[in-house]
């Protein structure tokens, strides 16, 4: 919705962190995306990461550069984001929310609800780690409740 109101393209952090690189992907991010529009790039092209053992996901070519671009996902507000950053929005979600939803979605990969519960807590413990460094909700301009939906809380 909000990409859709405002014209804007979304790069997705997911791209480029992955299960087993949770945290630390962000220099790809910086030099696949943010700097080649710093630089003034029309288009982007980069490779998603692989999150599954039969996960191949396609590549990202042509991805238009609009004049507002949409950074989504965990870890959007990092510390080494911010010099390439205009605005920021924090959703806050409550952690067995996340873990529910996260669950939910993984499911058809065929891993067990333990499997996934425990790479989720995984993921929880690294994304608090990441919280607890940047305090992302501090920097951000906006700031979003993840069990209330966007249309409720933000007016166009």
């Amino acid at each position: 919705m909000l990409a859709e109101t405002l014209k804007a393209e979304i790069i997705h952090t997911d791209d480029f962190a992955a299960w087993d690189n949770s945290i630390n992907w962000y220099p790809a991010l910086i030099e696949t995306v943010f700097m080649p529009i710093r630089n003034g790039v029309a288009h982007l092209d980069y490779q998603p990461s692989k999150w599954w053992e039969n996960h191949f996901p396609d590549p990202v070519v042509n991805q238009p550069v609009t004049p507002v671009m949409i950074l989504e996902g965990v870890t959007a507000l990092r510390t080494e984001f911010r010099p390439f950053l205009s605005l920021g929005i924090f959703v806050g979600t409550p952690v067995h929310v996340c873990l529910q939803r996260g669950i939910e979605r993984d499911k058809s990969t065929g891993k067990s609800v333990a499997e996934l519960t425990d790479m989720w807590m995984q993921w929880i413990a690294a994304e608090e780690a990441y919280i607890d460094r940047d305090n992302p909700q501090e920097y951000a301009d906006i700031v979003l409740d993840g069990t209330v939906p966007f249309a409720e809380q933000v007016k166009f």
